[in-house]
């Protein structure tokens, strides 16, 4: 049948949150895949706090999108024409796809995926990049032992959740900060924690004293800000603190804050490190497997937030930055006609 690719293209750079005029919708034929290419129609895209940081200019971790260009974004999708050995038609992979219903990519960058072991969106969440995220970033930074006290900001989404359950796993004690009563619950009675913060009603700073009393021993940060100055003022000596996001700066329109209060890394020798997932790349078959075997057991919970339309894309995005989503947001697409996964 003939098909048509809808996709969102980057107009302009936003100052602040996107607005609807940084984007242009455009379509137009579906391409066809190249020597080592496949084609891919777009079943779920990845909606990540990420992605705002690639829609800006200047020095990064990745390049920026360029204007123009179709925006930037995990997904998960069906192969329909293969070039690539490793792969056929029928297959169900994850990658950098971007916003649209049907991409091209190189096979070799492509994961294929069992979609019957686990559905397609947890395959971009608790089981890609997220989970990836958090696994590495507490294993490898955090190091948590038994009996240690673990605190994650943004605990409710789709990296915070998987670090206090892995906490958990290693025998730690896992507290969890999030905004409203829903998310807090969530966090302690679906996922495990041990005790939550609502920090959209609570003090963050003094309520850590009493959550972690004898202080943090690991402080996993996605969101920055004063939240990360609280933190920052309770950690026990030789604490590690994770930097891995900082969604409370994403769309500031002053200077980002940094942490007033960093005297603390010295006085309690503790360690302050910055990663992003990529650095574990050639490791990710390491953590992908044991997080296959976790989720098989019931060991992990996995939590999707499920909006759905392509058109609706740029409404979803901000659901990130307003707090709206509770586990991994994903956008599925709907193939009018045809058959999905």
């Amino acid at each position: 049948m003939d098909r048509t690719n809808h996709q969102f293209r980057l107009a302009a750079r936003p100052s602040g949150l996107p607005e609807d005029s940084d984007w242009s919708y455009a379509e137009g034929p579906v391409p066809e895949p190249g020597d080592g290419e496949v084609l891919v129609q777009v079943l779920y895209i990845s909606l990540d706090p990420a992605m705002r940081g690639w829609m800006n200019e200047g020095r990064s971790y990745i390049a920026g999108v360029g204007i123009g260009d179709v925006m930037r974004a995990l997904g998960a999708g069906r192969v329909l024409a293969s070039n690539h050995p490793s792969l056929a038609a029928g297959d169900h992979v994850t990658g950098l796809v971007g916003v649209q219903e049907y991409a091209v990519a190189k096979g070799d960058a492509l994961l294929k995926v069992d979609a019957g072991m686990a559905p397609l969106p947890v395959h971009i969440g608790t089981l890609g990049m997220p989970g990836m995220t958090a696994y590495f970033g507490l294993l490898e930074i955090g190091k948590p032992a038994a009996g240690e006290t673990v605190v994650v900001s943004g605990a409710a989404g789709a990296v915070g959740g998987v670090v206090g359950q892995i906490a958990k796993l290693k025998g730690a004690r896992a507290v969890g900060i999030a905004g409203g009563q829903e998310k807090c619950r969530h966090i302690v009675e679906d996922l495990g924690f041990d005790a939550a913060i609502d920090y959209k009603a609570e003090d963050v700073a003094s309520v850590l004293r009493e959550r972690c009393p004898a202080g943090i021993d690991i402080y996993f940060d996605n969101v920055g800000g004063e939240i990360l100055d609280a933190a920052l003022a309770n950690l026990t000596r030789m604490a590690r603190v994770i930097i891995c996001g900082a969604i409370s700066q994403y769309n500031a329109l002053q200077a980002v804050r940094g942490p007033s209060n960093y005297l603390s890394l010295l006085v309690n020798h503790a360690s302050m490190t910055g990663f992003v997932v990529s650095d574990y790349g050639d490791r990710y078959a390491e953590g992908a497997r044991e997080m296959a075997e976790w989720y098989a057991a019931g060991k992990l919970v996995s939590r999707e937030d499920v909006a759905e339309g392509l058109e609706n894309f740029p409404a979803t995005l901000l659901r990130l930055f307003s707090g709206e989503n509770t586990g991994k947001l994903v956008l599925k697409l709907n193939h009018q006609g045809e058959n999905n996964a």
